[in-house]
């Protein structure tokens, strides 16, 4: 059993006859009446994303999860396919548990969590960025740089993302994982 000062992102807890990986949580102490962390929970069966608030000493039953490092290899319509990059086993795995799938590149290695209890996995946690090449997107028009204009772009994976004008075709660009925002372009 864990408590509520035992809350992280990543942690996997059973709540609501479901199992739920907290993605945000935020400690609150107000000036006047009890303390409360709120938390936005992700379910691991469905995806589905929920605020919760639990107040500060609450009881959670936690879940022990295994941590392993798989191989994207590639998708067919809503499953994804993983390779254990240990012993070589595969798992399939299906959209709505990944956090991000349309910014996930054949070959790339991602950690996936792992019941201890019934060995099922549970979630896919992806690098904190990416490094994607731009596919398709407008030509940026000189001048139009008065403020923070952005384009969308098409990137690789076939995912799309407002990148800024000065962005071409060809460019590689840097993705962060978790909001699937552009970071910086990288040079080569």
């Amino acid at each position: 059993m864990a408590s509520t000062s035992d809350i992280r992102n990543g942690l996997c807890i059973r709540y609501n006859h479901d199992i739920f990986k907290i993605i945000e949580f935020l400690h609150v102490k107000p000036g006047k009446g009890p303390a409360f962390v709120r938390t936005k929970l992700k379910s691991v069966t469905s995806g589905k994303v929920i605020d919760n608030t639990f107040s500060a000493g609450h009881k959670l039953d936690d879940v022990r999860v295994e941590t392993h490092k798989f191989q994207y290899l590639y998708n067919e319509g809503e499953t994804f396919h993983f390779m254990n990059t240990e012993d070589y086993s595969q798992i399939e795995l299906q959209k709505s548990i990944l956090d991000s799938p349309d910014l996930m590149k054949e070959g790339q290695v991602v950690t996936v969590l792992i019941n201890s209890e019934d060995n099922m996995p549970l979630t896919v946690d992806m690098p904190a960025s990416v490094i994607l090449e731009v596919t398709a997107t407008e030509p940026g028009v000189k001048g139009n740089t008065a403020t923070n204009a952005t384009k969308p772009a098409t990137v690789e994976t076939g995912a799309t993302v407002n990148v800024p004008l000065f962005i071409n075709e060809g460019d590689k660009i840097k993705v962060e994982t978790a909001k699937g925002t552009y970071k910086e372009r990288v040079k080569e």
